[in-house]
C-alpha cells in the first residue's frame, strides 16, 4: 500500500510537472503567427477575406499570446518581450479588421467618441484592453525603442509594411532596422524634392517625434538621405486598408 501510494505521488508529480511545463512552455518562434502571414501577405498587403475565410489559425495564436501569465512574460529577456507585444499588436490589428471585414479604413471601426484603437479587443495578462493602451501605455512606455513606430501596422497604406513573417527575439534587431529602411525607401515614408529643398516625411514622425533622439537622425540613418538644409514637411496619411 505504502508503495503504491508513492508511485500514485510520483505519477502525480510527473503530471503537475508537465502541465507546468507547458503552460510555461511558450513557442518564441511564433511560428503560427508566421504561417498566417506568410500565407496571406505580399509586399505589405493583406488578403483579408482570405483570412476571413478560415479564421482558425489567427484566433488560435491569438488564444496562445493571452494564455501567457504576466509573471511567466516579465521572465523573459525584453527582445522576447518586444517581439511578443509586436506580434500580438499587429495579429490583434488583423482580428480588428476581420471582425468588421469588409471595410475600406480602419477608420471606419468605431465611432467619433471611441475610434478603432479605443476598442478592447487585446487579450493581455488576464485583461482586454485596447491597441492604444498596448501601444502608448505598454510599449512606448516600457521600452526605449524608436523603431517599434516601423514595427506596428494599424492596416493602412500609410503604415509601414506588414512583414510576412513574426518577429522573433534573436532577429529583432535586424528586422527592426530592415522594418525602418523599408519603409523609408518608400513613398508612404519619404519623398525628397531637392529642387524645392523639400523633405517629406511620414507624418509618424510628426506625432511620435518625441519618442525620437533626432528625427533628422534617423531617417538619414536608415534612409541613407541627409536631411541638412531641407525644410521638413509631412505627408498625408493614407488611412485606405493595406490590401490588394
Amino acid at each position: 500500500m505504502f508503495g503504491l501510494g508513492l508511485l500514485l505521488a510520483g505519477l502525480t508529480t510527473g503530471t503537475t510537472e508537465s502541465v507546468m511545463a507547458q503552460v510555461h512552455d511558450f513557442d518564441h518562434t511564433h511560428a503560427a503567427y508566421t504561417e498566417v502571414v506568410k500565407a496571406h501577405v505580399t509586399n505589405g498587403q493583406v488578403d483579408y477575406k482570405a483570412i476571413k475565410a478560415g479564421p482558425a489559425a489567427l484566433n488560435g495564436y491569438l488564444d496562445s499570446l493571452a494564455a501567457v501569465s504576466e509573471r511567466d512574460f516579465k521572465a523573459w529577456t525584453e527582445p522576447q518581450q518586444i517581439a511578443f507585444l509586436a506580434n500580438l499588436y499587429n495579429a490583434a490589428t488583423l482580428k480588428l479588421v476581420l471582425d468588421h471585414y469588409p471595410l475600406k479604413s480602419i477608420k471606419d471601426i468605431g465611432n467619433v467618441f471611441k475610434g478603432p484603437w479605443d476598442q478592447p479587443v487585446v487579450r493581455l495578462f488576464g485583461r482586454t484592453i485596447t491597441l492604444n493602451n498596448l501601444e502608448h501605455d505598454i510599449l512606448r512606455k516600457d521600452y526605449n525603442e524608436p523603431r517599434l513606430h516601423m514595427a506596428l501596422v494599424c492596416a493602412a497604406k500609410g503604415c509601414p509594411i506588414l512583414r510576412g513573417e513574426a518577429y522573433v527575439a534573436e532577429r529583432l534587431d535586424a528586422q527592426l532596422d530592415d522594418q525602418s529602411r523599408r519603409y523609408l525607401a518608400s513613398s508612404a515614408g519619404l519623398v525628397l524634392d531637392r529642387a524645392k529643398g523639400e523633405a517629406h516625411i511620414s507624418s509618424i514622425f510628426k506625432w511620435y517625434g518625441k519618442d525620437f533622439p533626432s528625427v533628422a537622425a534617423f531617417v538619414a540613418k536608415y534612409s541613407g538621405q541627409s536631411l541638412d538644409g531641407l525644410k521638413i514637411r509631412y505627408l498625408d496619411y493614407d488611412w485606405s486598408l493595406n490590401e490588394p
